[in-house]
């Protein structure tokens, strides 16, 4: 009884966590820019993953243990993740599609061009270096 019930939560942790997935898959697909693909990807995504692995522990003599590890695992790095592709992207400049409202936009003009003062101060600083002096 006991061994058809660990079946039985398998089996639905199998197709709870593939309906996960395959909706993360349709939201990669039909979502106009990175960052609402992001947001399919990095949370539904990891919900299947979670639960294919619960259902990979019921099936498989597969420890407890490690099953947890790595569930936390997921549960942790799968945000972190979609957060620094979404962070890495913003600083690229990709647009958002169909934006209400954008919190960052002062700042990243701001920083934009202090990053650019840097980079021309390095560049000129670089260029002094590799002049050669004339010693007259």
């Amino acid at each position: 009884m006991l061994e058809n019930l660990g079946y039985l939560i398998a089996t639905l942790a199998v197709l709870v966590g593939t309906f996960f997935s395959f909706v993360g898959i349709v939201g990669l697909v039909r979502l106009p820019d990175v960052y609402a693909r992001m947001h399919a990807t990095g949370k539904v995504s990891t919900f299947g993953v979670v639960l294919l692995t619960v259902a990979a522990v019921f099936v498989t003599p597969l420890a407890w243990s490690k099953a947890l590890v790595l569930i936390a695992l997921l549960i942790l790095v799968g945000p972190v993740v979609s957060h620094a592709i979404s962070s890495a992207s913003y600083r690229l400049g990709l647009p958002m599609k169909q934006a209400v409202r954008d919190d960052l936009a002062d700042k990243r003009v701001e920083r934009t061009r202090v990053e650019r003062t840097h980079v021309e101060r390095t560049h000129v600083e670089r260029t002094m270096e590799m002049e050669p002096r004339s010693e007259h």
